[in-house]
């Protein structure tokens, strides 16, 4: 069984066109918001009440964030844990330490992970004149998950996989890089001459060497990116500095 959630929403071409490629695996569910949830990182909705729709066969529609809507599918809506957990196709990269950090599509895969189901998030990249190429990601997909439902997965890993258009020079495994934001705040004002905000994303800048996400996928790659659920700075640790701060603050 797999499970499919994203933060464009159960309508989304991305998410249907991935499980409509999946089926010879086994059951397919999809449970995912009911409208756009992008860079919801990982928020819960714990104020407000959770409301789910049937919008098809398997298909479930949640009023609420991508992390909503995975613990809603494995507590209350799926008949068992399912065997791996899709997030995705975004319709839009996931590339970076600032982007993974924001996204929807990436929490969902992380929620999972969280659940010790096998997870991973997909983000296709458009082509500037021709758009999305779903079909083609949902291709590569397709064969990624069959492998994985069938051998051993990494224990508290997500992988976080960036497909750039069609044709592509391979793939490959990479770290992740940066994408530096700049955004601007734009103000205006109501009918009743009140001030609200817009958040811009700006043009973000790409940073990192030739093995990092955003360089590889520039070039043409794929782009698979390990993500450990354990953020822990270990070597840091041990450090004489952090314990000269503990020994200053202590005093």
């Amino acid at each position: 069984m797999v499970l499919l959630t994203n933060d464009d929403g159960y309508f989304s071409e991305g998410i249907n066109i991935l499980s409509r490629k999946l089926q010879t695996l086994g059951e397919i569910y999809i449970v995912a918001p009911d409208r756009e949830r992008s860079a919801s990182s990982l928020s819960l909705s714990l104020h407000k009440p959770l409301r789910v729709k049937s919008a098809g066969e398997k298909t479930f529609a949640v009023s609420g964030t991508p992390a909503d809507c995975v613990y809603m599918a494995i507590q209350k809506l799926l008949p068992r844990k399912p065997d791996l957990l899709i997030s995705g196709i975004n319709h839009g990269p996931n590339l970076g330490q600032q982007d993974i950090s924001y996204s929807g599509t990436v929490a969902g895969a992380l929620q999972g992970t969280f659940l010790e189901i096998p997870s991973l998030a997909v983000s296709a990249i458009s082509h500037p004149q021709e758009g999305f190429d779903f079909e083609f990601s949902a291709d590569l997909i397709e064969k990624a998950a069959a492998y994985l439902l069938s051998n051993r997965w990494f224990s508290g890993v997500t992988l976080n996989i960036n497909i750039p258009p069609p044709p592509i020079k391979g793939i490959k495994v990479t770290k992740l890089g940066q994408k530096r934001y700049n955004p601007e705040i734009i103000s205006k004002s109501d009918p009743r001459d009140r001030t609200y905000y817009w958040i811009g994303t700006g043009n973000p800048q790409a940073i990192g060497d030739d093995e990092s996400d955003v360089m590889v996928v520039k070039e043409g790659y794929v782009s698979i990116t390990p993500l450990h659920k354990d953020l822990t700075a270990h070597k840091v640790i041990e450090s004489t500095e952090l314990h000269s701060l503990l020994g200053t603050v202590t005093k």
